[in-house]
C-alpha cells in the first residue's frame, strides 16, 4: 500500500520541521506549507489523505481554509486536524462546526498528535484503498458495489449507495446537511437541502433489519451522523 499523504500547514518553522521529521519517520509522504493561500493549491493540485491545520497561518486563515476545503467536492472527505493555541470552548466548537474531524490545542507533545493521525488512518484507509468498510455490522464492499447486514443482502438505490458510503468513511462525525449535499452530490449542485432529508429516510429503511438499531443519528440543529450499532 502507498505511503498515506499529510498535508502540514503551521508556520511555526521549528514545529513544522519538527512535525514533518516525526511523520516522514512514521512512513507519511509530507508536505509542508506555513501559508493558507498555498496550502488550497497543494491541497487541489495532489488531494492528500489527510491535512493537519493551524489556525494562525499566513495568507488565508486557518478556519477559512477548512472552510473553503469542505466547500470543495475534491477535498470534503480529507479529514482534517486543526491545530490551535485557541483553549476557549467556543473556538474549539466553532473549528469543528467549520469542518475540522478533530482539535488539538497548542503545546502538544507530537506523540499524542502522531496518535491522533494514525487513529484516523487506521479508519479512512479501507476506503482509500478499495477495500470493503465495516461499521457495526454494516459492510460495504465498494468495488463489487454490495452492501450487506447480519450477513443480509440489502438493496440500496445510487444515491443511498453514495450516501451510506459518504458516511461509513467518516463514523461518527456529525454532517451538516450543506456538508452531504457537497459530499455526496457535489459543489454547485442545485439540489435542495430538503432533498437530504428525503434521501436519509430512505437510506434508514433500506439498511434496516428486523433487531437491529437505527445507525444513523439526527443531531438536531447541526446534521446527521452514521455510528456503530
Amino acid at each position: 500500500m502507498s505511503a498515506a499523504k499529510l498535508l502540514l500547514v503551521e508556520d511555526d518553522p521549528a514545529l513544522a520541521e519538527l512535525l514533518e521529521f516525526r511523520f516522514a519517520n512514521e512512513g507519511y509522504d509530507v508536505r509542508t506549507t506555513s501559508d493558507g493561500d498555498e496550502a488550497l493549491l497543494l491541497a487541489e493540485e495532489d488531494v492528500p489523505d489527510l491535512i493537519i491545520l493551524d489556525w494562525m497561518i499566513e495568507g488565508t486563515s486557518g478556519i477559512e481554509v477548512c472552510r473553503r476545503l469542505r466547500r470543495d467536492k475534491k477535498t470534503s472527505h480529507v479529514p482534517i486536524i486543526m491545530l490551535t493555541a485557541r483553549e476557549n470552548e467556543d473556538d474549539r466548537i466553532r473549528g469543528l462546526e467549520t469542518g475540522a474531524d478533530d482539535y488539538q490545542t497548542k503545546p502538544f507533545s507530537p506523540r499524542e498528535l502522531l496518535a491522533r493521525v494514525a487513529a484516523v488512518m487506521r479508519r479512512i484507509r479501507p476506503a482509500l484503498a478499495g477495500e470493503s468498510i465495516e461499521v457495526g455490522d454494516i459492510h460495504l464492499d465498494p468495488v463489487a458495489h454490495k452492501v450487506g447486514r447480519r450477513g443480509r443482502a440489502l438493496q440500496l438505490g445510487p444515491t443511498e449507495y453514495r450516501l451510506l458510503k459518504f458516511f461509513m468513511e467518516s463514523p461518527g462525525r456529525v454532517f451538516s446537511r450543506g456538508q452531504l449535499l457537497d459530499g455526496v452530490w457535489g459543489t454547485g449542485s442545485d439540489i435542495e437541502l430538503r432533498t437530504v432529508d428525503v434521501h436519509i429516510r430512505r437510506l434508514r429503511k433500506a439498511i434496516e433489519v428486523d433487531g437491529a438499531k437505527d445507525p444513523i443519528r439526527t443531531v438536531r440543529s447541526a446534521g446527521y451522523a452514521m455510528e456503530a450499532v
